[in-house]
């Protein structure tokens, strides 16, 4: 055994090889300054497919993003093999600031929130009038979530040789929202499509329903086969051939420029995560009578100060009836 005494020095110790996995770690990423921008289509177990130019690529998550996950409309950044040939693997090394999102949880008591599409400017909420019965407090919670997320609403009543549209609009009337009613001759033979495209060029929208109201029906119309055969990766990141609304998907509009994002089925839509401060927010002529009310006001309490705003004629009482209403779901189950 090799002894060192007092006048030993450095040349005399015997320095071991460093192993792998005793380098010194370093904060310093990289800056990735080469690489393409995409946007996320489809994330199916943790693989995402993205539109990068004119090409769909797969990709996973960079190890260094951590937790934070991409979803589907989110704009990203990837490097590596971006060919889009098959069994080739992009990695997305950035996600960048979100425009909007639509968030829900699985129940008002469920405090995990789930991200479901990320950049969309409006959220088109499709309902039967008839066939199944519609249900205005899901509504209503699709409404706050797409107020809360910056989403624009519209609604697209769907069945209306079944049953009237006016019973459930007037409900709706004093917010303003823009709607489209069809009948199911109209939606099965595609002639709705041709209405509700009106309001989708140039546009990304995000399509929610819960089963049976003629969501994927209508979708299936406003993008043609030949269309979804351009994102015919999406499809095949599912192994099933087609896609089944089991999870978000991304689709191109025709000659319109905009996007259709197509959903899963409802079953509920919890909003554990929304603050009901921030519902007020969709209401800009009732907005300003909250500076009176008392701190923490739910704005349905006795010293709430926007009873007072419209008596004095600032704001259509029907105004106030509705903001309440749209608060009140923060409390109730979807079946209520």
């Amino acid at each position: 055994m090799r002894r060192y005494g007092k006048h030993t020095d450095e040349d005399d110790v015997r320095v071991r090889p460093n192993r792998k996995g005793n380098r010194p770690r370093t904060s310093i990423r990289p800056k990735h300054e080469d690489a393409a921008e995409g946007m996320v289509l489809t994330v199916d177990r943790g693989r995402l497919t993205c539109l990068v130019g004119n090409r769909t690529v797969m990709a996973m998550k960079a190890r260094e993003l951590g937790r934070k996950a991409a979803v589907v409309g989110d704009r990203v950044s990837l490097v590596g093999d971006l060919s889009g040939r098959k069994d080739t693997l992009a990695r997305i090394v950035r996600i960048e600031e979100r425009a909007s999102v639509l968030r829900r949880t699985a129940d008002d008591d469920d405090p995990y929130e789930r991200v479901v599409v990320a950049n969309a400017d409006q959220l088109a909420i499709v309902t039967a009038l008839a066939d199944p019965e519609p249900r205005p407090r899901l509504i209503d919670r699709c409404l706050v979530a797409a107020y809360d997320g910056g989403l624009e609403p519209l609604l697209v009543l769907t069945k209306s040789d079944l049953a009237p549209a006016s019973t459930l609009l007037d409900l709706y009337g004093a917010l303003d929202i823009p709607y489209v009613v069809t009948s199911r001759e109209e939606l099965y033979a595609g002639e709705a499509a041709n209405v509700v495209r009106e309001h989708l060029d140039g546009r990304i929208t995000a399509f929610v329903g819960h089963s049976g109201v003629g969501k994927t029906t209508l979708v299936n119309a406003l993008v043609p086969e030949e269309r979804r055969r351009t994102t015919g990766h999406v499809n095949a990141v599912t192994g099933r051939g087609r896609h089944t609304t089991t999870s978000a998907l991304a689709l191109p509009l025709a000659d319109a420029g905009g996007w259709v994002i197509d959903t899963p089925g409802l079953r509920s839509f919890g909003l554990h995560h929304v603050d009901p401060s921030r519902v007020i927010h969709a209401f800009p002529d009732l907005e300003p009578g909250t500076e009176q009310c008392p701190r923490a006001c739910s704005h349905d309490e006795p010293d709430c100060a926007l009873d007072e705003w419209v008596a004095q004629g600032h704001a259509d009482p029907a105004r106030l009836y509705s903001l309440r209403r749209l608060l009140a779901t923060r409390e109730r189950r979807d079946g209520d």
